[in-house]
């Protein structure tokens, strides 16, 4: 068995894999539309080519894994991921691009939803809060690095040497986990695959109220944050007026925040309920989203004014990050895979409509990103204080019973 270390850095790097992809060929837009003659309606399909199979393919990883265990699985789906990033270097137009993407989102989500399950198989209590505050340090990079590390690339090897240098990436990992990785789910533990069993695990996730409460709660802020991720290439060079390569003003105060809030999850864990960490978390991002809408109202658009809010939101929606998965993961123990696929679903489909709706609706203006990141933060706290009204009515319930 390889040391806690090392197997928290695989299942990091696994669950950052998926969320590196999504955006580390966005400065590449331009480049892209204009070696496949392709409109920029059409590159920025892209994204959703690459999301909503994520988010329709993570719906069952879970489940798949707490089947047939969750290092084989792992281990094909990074073979397909790398199949797909090859696809997409090599793609001879804008269709072979899409279908390359669409092979990537299949499979990239299975670092996500199994790597989380892993480690939730293998730490108990206080010390996988920790774990999980740890991981979201790399997961929670991963997309804010991704376009800086896409924009540093693309002078040097292109657009395609950007989805080559991921195909590298997924086989390196590939090795890692091969090699290092064991299975943490023993066979007598393994649920089945037949489809009574199965549609019994997926109707007892939906008549869940409170899981489903935490899952849209999270899935609120991350959204949130993911419409300045996914409308960067605008953000950046029409907003902000920066070239492609500039991704960095955007992404370093992000980065900023969300490393800072992952340590400060880390360092609370075990020193107060997950529950305080996340309220605490959800009102520094109420302030930093009434800051973003002010700062667009009444102060001029560009560096520095357009990012103030970026570093406060991020360190706020991290402490909620360990809590929050706990909490969802923790509502059905014997099938954490299956609990872990439609948390990240959830999530992830929010990302899709967000891709193919929101950012779209909502990029013509600053103003407009902020007043969206407002209600986003507004409706996640919504769902989060029903799901622990739900959760102090059963425990109500649970004392009067015993008495």
């Amino acid at each position: 068995m390889p040391s806690s270390s090392l197997f928290v850095l695989l299942v990091s790097a696994l669950a950052a894999m998926g969320q590196f992809a999504i955006a580390t060929y966005l400065p590449a837009f331009d480049a892209i539309g204009a070696d496949l003659a392709a409109s920029p309606d059409q590159v920025q399909q892209t994204l959703t080519a690459y999301l909503l199979p994520f988010a329709l393919a993570i719906v069952w990883h879970g489940a798949i894994s707490d089947a047939l265990g969750r290092r084989s699985f792992i281990l094909c789906a990074q073979l397909l991921f790398l199949a797909g990033s090859l696809v997409c270097a090599l793609a001879p137009s804008i269709d072979w691009l899409l279908a390359g993407r669409v092979l990537q989102g299949l499979s990239a989500g299975v670092g996500i939803v199994v790597g989380r399950a892993m480690l939730r198989d293998r730490f108990d209590g206080v010390l996988a809060q920790k774990q999980l505050a740890m991981v979201a340090i790399l997961f929670s990079l991963a997309p804010a690095l991704a376009p800086v590390c896409g924009g540093w690339l693309l002078p040097l090897v292109g657009w395609r040497g950007i989805f080559a240098f991921l195909a590298v990436l997924s086989a390196l990992l590939w090795l890692g986990c091969w090699r290092y990785l064991d299975e943490t789910l023993p066979a007598e533990r393994r649920q089945s695959l037949r489809p009574l069993a199965l549609t019994r695990g997926f109707v007892g996730l939906l008549r869940d109220g409170r899981y489903l409460l935490v899952c849209l709660a999270n899935a609120g802020v991350n959204t949130a944050i993911y419409l300045y991720v996914l409308g960067a290439p605008t953000f950046v060079t029409r907003h902000l007026g920066l070239g492609p390569q500039s991704f960095a003003w955007l992404f370093l105060p992000i980065v900023g925040g969300l490393l800072l809030g992952s340590f400060a999850a880390h360092r609370a864990a075990g020193r107060q309920a997950p529950e305080r960490a996340v309220l605490l978390g959800y009102a520094l991002m109420l302030a930093a989203a009434l800051l973003n809408i002010g700062a667009a109202l009444w102060l001029p658009v560009g560096v520095p004014w357009s990012l103030l809010a970026l570093p406060l939101f991020g360190f706020g929606l991290m402490l909620t990050q360990p809590g929050l998965q706990l909490l969802a993961l923790d509502r059905f123990p014997e099938r954490r895979g299956l609990a872990s696929s439609g948390y990240v679903t959830i999530q992830q489909a929010s990302n899709a409509l967000s891709a193919a709706v929101l950012v779209p609706l909502l990029l013509d203006s600053t103003l407009g990103l902020a007043l969206g990141m407002g209600a986003l933060v507004v409706l996640a706290l919504l769902a989060f204080g029903l799901a622990q009204a739900g959760a102090q009515q059963a425990q109500s319930i649970s004392k009067e019973q015993n008495a």
